[in-house]
């Protein structure tokens, strides 16, 4: 295998700490289900004089919907990370094909990306 192929390390995480990823991951996975099978609650009927508490519930409401999506990307972030492990490929950067840093993963299991890779992904986005 060439320098950078994602499989070429395949191998340099043993089958204990692949083993500890996919439970994290599994677990966070089943985490990011159930916090998505929640109920949102709607506004209830609005009267003169309650616009303040509307306005509260409203408020609840748009938070629950952005904490919703932040919890959609994770899952896939997770499903993703999933299948880089069934892959052989988890721990490799997709960007550039290198190691990602073992203190990085256990961090953040779900990490596509070495920390290098990240920082220049982030400053495209700004």
């Amino acid at each position: 295998m060439r320098r950078g192929d994602p499989r070429a390390y395949s191998h340099v995480m043993d089958d204990q700490a692949l083993a500890a990823a996919r439970a994290t991951l599994d677990a966070e996975r089943r985490r990011l289900l159930a916090e998505l099978g929640e109920a949102i609650d709607a506004p209830g009927q609005m009267t003169y004089g309650s616009q303040a508490a509307a306005a509260s519930q409203v408020f609840a409401q748009q938070r629950d919907l952005a904490l919703r999506d932040r919890a959609t990307q994770q899952l896939e972030l997770v499903d993703a990370a999933l299948a880089r492990l069934d892959a052989g490929t988890y721990g490799a950067c997709l960007r550039c094909g290198q190691p990602i840093a073992p203190e990085r993963l256990d961090a953040l299991p779900w990490a596509p990306h070495c920390i290098g890779c990240q920082s220049v992904i982030d400053r495209g986005r700004r």
